[in-house]
């Protein structure tokens, strides 16, 4: 779309040399007024993008026009103009909101400029509300698919806190959408134009976990080189979320406590102590309160972070979204991949509704995002399913309906069969040796290499290990 500008003189030959140099450009739009008052009724008649103002004009001046605008069209960049005497006038014009001003007489290559610098940022500007509206509207709580009993109760939860500043505790398995949950309060809440910080506690040492959480100063630690902001400062008056907070070691648990309570911290090294003035939300898939039993939570700080808990039920529990959330995230993947991929088989669905979900709302997403890579035309089938399909009961394969569907059918049974078998080989071979490796190869006539690479293509691993096939074992 072309950009619009506007310039207001009461000197025709200023008005003729802005539309002769802004003029020939294809993507702006150039038009033109001689007084404050037709200048206010054409920007009110329609849309503008960048206004040439003069100072000096009769009735009404440029520094009128300016506050006008800037009250009932704040987005629109004005650029003054202003000959050398009126310099003081210039620099009190953007006080009041002017984006730079150029003195008569100008060159045509500075207007030319100024006034794409203007573009830019009103370019950059309109990008960034773009982008924090559909966030804001990506995380609206109504957004969080699942219309089953449990996800309403979650959704009224989350509708009573958003708007309060409590502090939230999110509970459950892992990939039930926990982080999903804390942006939703985040984007309901009055914090929604602040910062976001989300810490996955799971992730990081306990130095370098400190280090993230509070920053560092440079020469505090070997390999500080640079001053670094911590989370806390970087969310500000916004919103952090600490995810896996069941994985702090009990000396950061002291010291995050500390920052709840005082509303303060030091960066590692600082003397300096800074406010901190975010909304904390945290979430863990352990069971807390045994681990204070156990003596690896402290008690005090889990009554400080279960100001307002939420259990977030898993996927097994809410068998009625199973299907809503595969239909959504069949849309989201086609759309993704271009691809105009828009039903499921009966076959297909049974699996899916069939499967125990250990994974979750994230397993159930990556099946899908996967089934549409493999769907070859607008039916995602139960052969598309082959990571999920052997934990559901024996079904029935869809029914093929031309030559070059049954041919295709048969060759991802023939492969599916040559795999099951495959797996079971191996699996069997590792019982009988004591899931020995070396002695499973040499008892199936297999070198140990080939036998290791069809381990590591069905991840088998060593029993009661997280053993990679590629490592070397004890033999």
């Amino acid at each position: 779309m072309k950009s619009r500008i506007l310039v207001v003189d009461d000197e025709e030959i200023v008005i003729r040399s802005c539309m002769r140099i802004l003029g020939d450009d294809e993507d702006k739009t150039v038009e033109a007024v001689q007084s404050g008052m037709e200048a206010l009724k054409k920007i009110d008649e329609g849309h503008f993008d960048v206004l040439i103002l003069d100072i000096m004009m009769p009735k009404m001046d440029g520094l009128e026009v300016l506050r006008r605008v800037k009250e009932t069209h704040p987005d629109i960049d004005v650029i003054m103009v202003t000959g050398l005497s009126q310099i003081d006038t210039a620099v009190k014009s953007m006080k009041l909101g002017a984006f730079d001003y150029l003195p008569k007489p100008f060159d045509p290559d500075e207007l030319k400029v100024v006034v794409q610098r203007a573009l830019e940022r009103r370019a950059l500007l309109q990008e960034n509300l773009a982008l924090r509206s559909e966030v804001s509207s990506k995380y609206r709580f109504e957004n969080i698919y699942g219309a089953s009993p449990q996800m309403q109760g979650v959704y009224g939860l989350i509708a009573k806190c958003a708007p309060t500043n409590s502090t939230v505790l999110l509970t459950g398995e892992s990939g039930t959408g926990k982080e999903l949950i804390a942006r939703a309060i985040h984007y309901n809440s009055l914090r929604k134009d602040k910062a976001f910080v989300a810490v996955d506690c799971n992730s990081l040492s306990e130095n370098l976990l400190e280090s993230e959480m509070f920053g560092h100063v440079k020469g505090s630690f070997t390999g500080a080189v640079s001053n670094k902001k911590g989370m806390f400062e970087v969310a500000g008056s916004g919103t952090l979320f600490l995810d896996e907070i069941g994985n702090i070691s009990m000396t950061t648990q002291a010291k995050l406590l500390r920052v709840i309570q005082e509303k303060e911290f030091k960066a590692v090294g600082d003397t300096r102590t800074q406010s901190a003035n975010f909304r904390l939300i945290t979430a863990t898939n352990k069971d807390l309160k045994a681990m204070i039993a156990e003596g690896t939570f402290r008690e005090d700080l889990y009554y400080r972070i279960n100001i307002f808990p939420i259990p977030v039920p898993p996927l097994r529990e809410r068998h009625d979204d199973i299907a809503p959330l595969a239909f959504h995230f069949l849309k989201v993947f086609s759309e993704e991949l271009g691809k105009k991929v828009t039903e499921f088989s009966e076959g297909a669905m049974s699996a899916l509704m069939h499967h125990d979900w250990p994974g979750n709302v994230r397993e159930l997403e990556n099946t899908i995002n996967r089934a549409v890579i493999l769907a070859s035309d607008h039916v995602v089938r139960q052969a598309h399913l082959t990571n999920i399909v052997e934990a559901a009961p024996a079904l029935e394969l869809d029914a093929p309906r031309t030559s070059d569907e049954l041919k295709r059918i048969k060759k991802l049974t023939r492969e599916k069969s040559v795999e099951n078998i495959e797996k079971l080989f191996v699996v069997e071979a590792l019982k009988r040796n004591a899931w020995n490796v070396t002695r499973s190869a040499e008892e199936t006539g297999m070198q140990r290499a080939n036998f290791q690479a069809l381990m590591k293509k069905y991840d088998i691993r060593i029993r009661g290990t997280e053993q990679d096939p590629d490592a070397q074992e004890a033999d």
